[in-house]
């Protein structure tokens, strides 16, 4: 068995045997997800990625696995980079939980945001690449792949600050002050709703991107969990935060010399997404806000499987006190200690 593996191979293979006949199998943990465990699965000539849903307890409506499936099967025929979908498995056998396989695609992930490796010119192809390719994402309509009914259209901040709140008050960790005060600060200064609709990643960032070996082209969006029907600015925001968090703050460019990198200042990235994008309003402090919010509530939930015995990465529990990190830069934000627009 594999290192952490949290099922048996041997039921994995008759799986796929009755599907694609017997063959050879060959099964790796990947390392680096918070969430869904994630595997790598050679069988016969099939070179595959398998997601499921973690063993043990979780939090309604999490880990959606299904969902991530039916994202993939949409947009497999548009022109978003993502990797071609195989099958899903809804029954809790053979693995434990439900389980879906896709392509593996072979590329480059970066999970260092200030890019190590690589000259400055390939850094600033990267990062415009990742906007070009969150363009592309939202630039699809819902309806036209069949995702019209993947979500509720309208309100979708509304909704979004009252199901993070609602997850960070469910949690039986300790409160954390700073993100109490932000989960307050969010419904007084929403933005009026735009009417604008989009497939939202719900995740996207550099880390969750798969790029080809030699260009700084995203051949596959990966990690499709928390997606659903809403806004642009949503993923917009929540890619931004890279300029808004410190190295050690799941790899932040906070503090680094950009320009001797290579790395596209903060704006320079949002101008470079607006000039590929459908027309849309402008990104504002609010929207930056709101995403540190919701990724510090996803550490929260980080923590919470980690004390359970059920989280997908072996470190989860180190990244705990990334909760406290994210509420703070928030406050940084709301407090006006930091721009919340990095020149």
């Amino acid at each position: 068995m594999p290192l952490n593996a949290d099922f048996d191979p041997a039921a994995l293979k008759g799986f796929l045997a009755n599907r694609f006949g017997d063959a050879a199998m060959t099964l790796e943990r990947i390392g680096g997800g918070q969430s869904n465990p994630t595997y790598f699965v050679d069988y016969g000539a099939h070179r595959m990625v398998l997601r499921k849903k973690p063993a043990g307890p979780i939090l309604r409506g999490a880990h959606a696995v299904d969902r991530e499936f039916r994202v993939l099967e949409a947009l497999a025929p548009t022109s978003v980079p993502v990797p071609r979908p195989v099958l899903y498995h809804a029954g809790v056998e053979p693995l434990g939980t439900p389980f879906y396989l896709m392509e593996r695609l072979d590329g480059r992930v970066f999970h260092d945001c200030s890019l190590p490796g690589l000259v400055p010119a390939e850094r600033r192809a990267i990062y415009f690449g990742m906007a070009e390719a969150m363009a592309k994402l939202h630039a699809v309509c819902p309806d036209a792949v069949g995702l019209g009914d993947f979500g509720r259209p309208g309100n979708y901040f509304e909704r979004q600050i009252g199901r993070w709140t609602r997850q960070l008050r469910e949690s039986p960790s300790d409160r954390i002050p700073a993100l109490e005060a932000v989960a307050d600060w969010l419904p007084q200064h929403l933005p009026a709703d735009d009417g604008r609709v989009s497939i939202a990643h719900g995740d996207f960032r550099l880390g969750n991107l798969l790029f080809h070996p030699g260009k700084p082209e995203v051949i596959g969006i990966l990690d499709w969990e928390l997606s659903t029907i809403g806004h642009p600015l949503a993923d917009l925001g929540f890619c931004s935060m890279t300029w808004h968090s410190t190295p050690d703050e799941y790899g932040g460019i906070l503090g680094l010399d950009h320009a001797a990198l290579g790395i596209p200042s903060q704006r320079k990235f949002l101008d470079h997404y607006f000039a590929h994008a459908v027309p849309t309003a402008p990104l504002q402090r609010f929207h930056l806000v709101f995403s540190l919010f919701r990724f510090a509530v996803i550490f929260v939930g980080i923590a919470d499987r980690a004390r359970a015995g059920s989280a997908a990465s072996a470190d989860a529990a180190s990244k705990s006190p990334l909760a406290s990190r994210f509420a703070a830069r928030a406050q940084e934000i709301i407090q006006g200690a930091r721009p919340w627009r990095a020149a």
